[in-house]
């Protein structure tokens, strides 16, 4: 940790030195412990620091990014010199006006540290558990812990000075017991106190124990009965794809043209809010501008998008908080996605199911097939089961989706009362927090064998 003192005088002496008519620094600084395991034994255990710094100068509208990983004197006036050369070059950024200006910052609590001391030693004593008992049984554990400790910190030449601590524990468990039968547990939270590896565990064994003999099943429309797992895997595309200011603009988002429409099932509300400390919380984006709850779908109908600041003044509206580091071009996204739950549990989605398929987690899930009816195409995985007059009668094979998820959440018949937060490729700065979910109809294309 380079602490906040530290970390803000760095960033202003590089804004004092750019001869830009605007400029704004982003410092990001990690250190990752990491233990992996397989077969029932750890086989890796690293630790990795990185800091990256971004630079991006502003002259007569044109835009240059210069990022490196010192902060000695010679590479933050190398950088920074960088940066206004590629600006300089650059063509003008058409409907750019002026990076943000500062607004409060809520204050909350994003650094633990129980997680920032949960040492090797730590986590090779959970992760010893999850082995022992796996072998016990007859099965293997793989999968990864980590821990992550960090800050990030936003200065620009208008005023805004962001810095935020972060703490991060991260695990995924796998259980297998042959080709095709495993299960899977994972637990995500800035308070490595908050996971129950209890928990963890006893769902990947059992679902490992569900697994076995899997068989085939025809491909076709199932109802299915989704974890969260599963739902977030869904709408971390969905997110991607649909809920950004960019895709709107560009009109490849399915939500062009039906904000204000009913797009969902009435039971369907989805919102961002990054100060939600029950989920991986951060209280400002890559700008340092504070985020904003943000609707998205209320009750099923479309009510808006998240914005950084370059595209909510091409739309004429205010910064969400969600914009990305200076160097991404993806435009804004909501990395702190929640769906409100619903009043059922999975239990009584089973039980009162007489047929249907029940899926534990996706993958290798594709977005760009079809972005203006949100049609997605992947596989399920470590958990797959048919469920027939109200019980999991047996395993199956993993098999293919391919599904216009306009239609598919129009569908949601019962929403789980609990949710759960689920990592994402972004995880170290949000999560979706997801419940489960279960749809009258969801098309399956393909088998395994």
């Amino acid at each position: 940790m380079i602490k906040r003192e530290k970390v803000l005088d760095a960033l202003n002496k590089i804004l004092s030195q750019c001869e830009a008519d605007q400029a704004d620094c982003v410092l990001i600084n990690f250190e990752q412990s990491l233990t992996r395991f397989a077969n029932n034994f750890i086989h890796q255990n690293v630790n990795q620091s990185n800091t990256r710094l971004f630079v991006r100068a502003i002259r007569d509208g044109r835009i240059g990014v210069a990022t490196t990983n010192r902060l000695d004197a010679s590479a933050l006036n190398d950088v920074c010199k960088r940066a206004i050369q590629i600006a300089d070059v650059s063509p003008k950024r058409e409907g750019f006006k002026s990076l943000p200006k500062p607004k409060p910052i809520s204050k909350i609590t994003t650094h633990f540290k129980s997680t920032a001391n949960f040492d090797a030693l730590a986590r090779a004593e959970k992760v010893k558990k999850f082995c022992n008992k796996a072998k016990k049984l007859g099965m293997t554990a793989s999968g990864s812990f980590s821990i992550y400790e960090g800050e990030i910190a936003v200065a620009n030449s208008l005023g805004i000075k962001a810095y935020q601590p972060l703490t991060l524990a991260l695990v995924a468990l796998i259980t297998s017991h042959a080709p095709n039968v495993s299960g899977y547990g994972s637990g995500i939270s800035r308070d490595v106190d908050k996971i129950d590896f209890d928990s963890i565990l006893e769902t990947a064994i059992k679902k490992c124990e569900l697994a076995r003999n899997p068989k085939p099943i025809k491909p076709g429309e199932y109802r299915v009965i989704l974890e969260p797992e599963a739902v977030a895997n869904l709408f971390e595309w969905i997110n991607y794809i649909g809920f950004g200011a960019k895709s709107i603009l560009e009109k490849t988002s399915f939500l062009d043209r039906r904000i204000g429409k009913k797009i969902f099932s009435s039971s369907l509300t989805i919102y961002d809010d990054g100060c939600d400390t029950a989920n991986v919380a951060i209280p400002f984006d890559f700008e340092g501008v504070p985020k904003k709850k943000t609707m998205i779908v209320e009750r099923g109908v479309g009510k808006g998008v998240v914005y950084d600041s370059y595209y909510g003044k091409l739309a004429k509206r205010e910064s969400t908080g969600h914009a990305l580091t200076p160097d991404e071009t993806a435009g804004p996204l909501a990395f702190n996605l929640l769906i409100a739950p619903g009043k059922s549990s999975l239990g009584e989605m089973v039980q009162t199911c007489e047929q249907g398929i029940f899926v534990t987690r996706f993958h290798y899930i594709n977005g760009y097939l079809d972005t203006r009816n949100a049609v997605l195409t992947g596989m399920t995985r470590d958990g797959t089961y048919l469920v027939k007059d109200g019980k999991i009668k047996h395993a199956l094979l993993n098999l293919r989706f391919t599904q216009n998820m306009l239609e598919a959440l129009s569908r949601v018949e019962m929403l789980g009362s609990e949710q759960k937060s689920v990592p994402s490729w972004w995880e170290e700065i949000g999560a979706m927090r997801c419940p489960a979910m279960r749809l009258a109809k969801f098309n399956f294309t393909g088998a395994t064998r």
